[in-house]
């Protein structure tokens, strides 16, 4: 380490990963909760001249408009974090989620509004992205800089936690709301309660955020004078191949994740005809053995290496896509549960433990805000954000599941092809040698990392 370094103990590394787990739940939070009412109650409410299968489609689609958003905010959040610093970016990003999140919960319906009430939300729902695109840079940047090397996997998994965290409070949430009103109470208010706790939530995540100290690869940059003017130049300009693979590496992970936790909400309740509350129960249980298991597989990456940890739950997104569908068509509830629970632990626990470690120890600390983001934000575009509606679609087009599932499947074969070429750096120091000197001389970074 540089002379002149901030010392990081591990007291400081604990306290900056659970101030990280907590805020990023708040934000997944207001994101998640999106996505369960679009697919248990935005189609009738927002979009109710279309018929049962047209509504669902474009509630997903107004769903979907969130990821168009997260690259934009990655790149906008990415440039200001690698010019600015880690912490400031991270305060405005919550911020802008918590009031987006409390607006949605105020807005009048398509029977108030008309036409205009499915825009507003379409509209929120861009800037939710917005936000949200510049949360998962900085949020895990804070804790991989922070940490040390023998323990970056599990302490970078924590962050990471806040997904299932975010869903595990999302659906518990709804599930008391739904149970706790009528449906027509529901669909008259309740929906609008869990979006409106985000205010309270808001001011939570913003104070403990800005009680952070900035990451020690920052102050460095600052200290040296090695920031770059445009690092989402340097990105696209010298590293465009490698964020072309991580972006690649996504595509099991996002399309999955998706039809777990968010397609399947409406394909049980709709198709299938399943109890609403079975569905959530089912999908709460499978967010908490994934909040479990998480830190578990981080771990087992210092141990290992990333890369292994990561190809493991690409190909058992592969092997399991089948019998997912085959036990959550059983209408059984304890099979349905055993369903999200495998999907959740061993095809996303995996992979997103694995992420903020395996994708900073690519980039060099100048541009890493700028080149996590992108790579982590444009996969959404790319797999995440189409998936609910191309799940609706092969649907409505086949009335069966096997052309999804064969979607994933080949979403699986693609991620492991573009797992191989990256890096393995797990136990080194942050970037290793070559991107410490390029910290100092990016020419030296692109000889030593060609």
């Amino acid at each position: 380490m540089q002379a002149g370094t901030p010392q990081v103990g591990t007291a400081d590394t604990r306290k900056v990963a659970l101030a990280s787990f907590i805020g990023s739940t708040l934000e997944w939070y207001d994101f998640f909760i999106f996505g369960t009412a679009a697919a248990l109650v935005f189609n009738t409410l927002f979009f109710p001249a279309a018929d049962p299968t047209t509504g669902v489609i474009a509630s997903f689609a107004a769903f979907a408009v969130g990821f168009v958003a997260r690259p934009i905010g990655g790149i906008v959040f990415g440039h200001y974090g690698d010019r600015l610093g880690r912490k400031a970016m991270l305060v405005l990003s919550l911020g802008m989620m918590g009031g987006v999140t409390f607006l949605i919960g105020l807005l009048p319906t398509y029977a108030t509004l008309g036409v205009w009430a499915p825009v507003l939300l379409t509209a929120l729902r861009f800037l939710q992205g917005f936000a949200v695109g510049g949360e998962w840079g900085g949020a895990t940047l804070m804790v991989v800089e922070h940490a040390s090397p023998r323990s970056r996997g599990f302490y970078s998994s924590w962050p990471q936690m806040g997904i299932p965290a975010a869903l595990l409070l999302s659906s518990g949430v709804m599930a008391a709301v739904t149970g706790l009103t009528s449906t027509e109470d529901f669909a008259a208010w309740g929906w609008r309660v869990p979006f409106l706790l985000s205010g309270v939530l808001l001011l939570v995540g913003i104070v403990i955020r800005r009680r952070l100290a900035e990451s020690p690869s920052f102050q460095r940059l600052k200290q040296t004078g090695g920031r770059e003017s445009l690092p989402i130049g340097t990105v696209l300009s010298r590293r465009k191949r490698l964020t072309a693979l991580l972006i690649g590496s996504q595509a099991a992970e996002n399309t999955s994740f998706y039809v777990f936790a968010v397609y399947s909400l409406a394909y049980l309740t709709t198709a299938l005809g399943v109890p609403r509350p079975v569905v959530l129960n089912a999908l709460m249980v499978a967010a908490a053995a994934c909040l479990v298991a998480q830190p578990l597989f981080g771990a087992l990456s210092d141990r290992i290496g990333r890369k292994r940890v990561f190809a493991g739950g690409m190909v058992f997104i592969g092997l399991f896509i089948v019998p997912f569908f085959l036990l959550i068509a059983s209408r059984d509830p304890v099979l349905i549960t055993v369903a999200m629970v495998l999907g959740l632990v061993f095809g996303q626990a995996t992979t997103q433990a694995v992420q903020p470690s395996l994708f900073a120890e690519q980039y060099e600390a100048a541009i890493r805000y700028s080149g996590v983001s992108v790579a982590y934000q444009f996969a959404t575009v790319l797999w995440s954000g189409p998936t609910p509606i191309l799940a609706a679609a092969l649907w409505a087009w086949s009335r069966s599941w096997w052309p999804l599932a064969g979607y994933i499947a080949a979403a699986a074969l693609v991620s492991v092809l573009c797992i191989r070429p990256l890096r393995e750096a797990a136990g080194a120091e942050l970037g290793a040698a070559a991107a410490e000197a390029g910290e100092r001389d990016p020419a030296a970074l692109r000889e030593a990392v060609a």
